[in-house]
């Protein structure tokens, strides 16, 4: 119980500091736990002890709504802690946690009241939006797609939600017009499971999609996991290709975890993924 109350009077005593404090905090608690966060590979661990973390986000986030690098943080924060859950089996809690990763991640490139009116955004002032950004707004412009797609993907297939990915396409493509190499090639890991997801007759682009992962994989060395697991659940089965499919998921369990510690949590993630989806493969194939 000690230890609980204090607990309580150490976050009572940082509530007042909050506003003005916020990009300190930032650089020196939020980053070094983000990247401590990275480094762990119990899912469950993270699955239960991250909510008091995110807590301490929102609330650094109300006192300081227009810090982008605060909201960066947050987008990279709940996105993440969605992709646990969905591992950890709890894909109810993910798609409320999702909300807030598309909340924090459109606030990074639009700064207005009302979020839901960028859905509906015209495309022209889309375009504008991102032909403005540079190099130096890479960070931002990435996590606020990914923050809008973890939503979307957390809308259990709903047309509504289905139609806003074409504006987080575009958003991906200018990533990778700016560094296609921006977080282990994320904006072609999107873009490959984009366009793998769908066969042709609905717009699908199975070659751009191979294209976009073999990129993905060249960029992070077949490290990060992720990209490996996307392409066997995409492409593969969307091709037909079960040769390819189980190849990729056992590249994905042979990998040793301790290789590559700054990315563990997303690679231990992968790993649990590959096993589940190696065996639906009779299922699939």
């Amino acid at each position: 119980m000690t230890i609980r109350y204090l607990r309580i009077a150490i976050l009572l005593l940082l509530l007042p500091c909050l506003h003005g404090c916020a990009r300190m905090i930032a650089g020196s608690l939020l980053a070094p736990t983000m990247a401590n966060l990275q480094r762990q590979t119990d899912i469950d661990l993270v699955c239960e002890g991250t909510p008091s973390f995110l807590l301490m986000i929102d609330s650094m986030v109300a006192s300081a709504p227009d810090d982008k690098e605060l909201l960066a943080m947050a987008t990279q924060a709940f996105v993440g802690y969605a992709a646990a859950l969905d591992a950890c089996g709890k894909p109810e809690r993910a798609a409320t946690v999702s909300i807030k990763a598309r909340l924090y991640g459109m606030s990074l490139l639009w700064d207005c009241d009302d979020l839901h009116g960028v859905c509906t955004l015209p495309f022209s002032e889309l375009e504008q939006t991102l032909a403005d950004l540079d190099r130096e707004d890479i960070e931002r412009l990435f996590w606020a797609g990914n923050g809008w797609a973890t939503w979307i993907l957390h809308q259990q297939g709903s047309p509504a939600s289905l139609a806003q990915l074409v504006r987080v396409e575009q958003i991906m493509l200018r990533v990778l017009e700016l560094d296609e190499t921006y977080y282990h090639g994320g904006a072609h890991l999107f873009l490959g499971a984009y366009y793998g997801s769908k066969p042709p007759l609905l717009g699908g682009k199975p070659e751009t999609s191979r294209s976009h992962f073999e990129h993905a994989l060249a960029i992070s060395d077949r490290q990060f996991l992720p990209a490996l697991v996307l392409y066997a659940q995409t492409y593969a089965r969307m091709v037909f290709d079960r040769e390819l499919f189980v190849t990729l998921l056992q590249e994905v369990l042979d990998f040793p975890l301790e290789s590559r510690p700054e990315t563990a949590l997303a690679n231990r993630v992968a790993k649990r993924n590959a096993t589940s989806l190696l065996k639906q493969t009779e299922q699939f194939f």
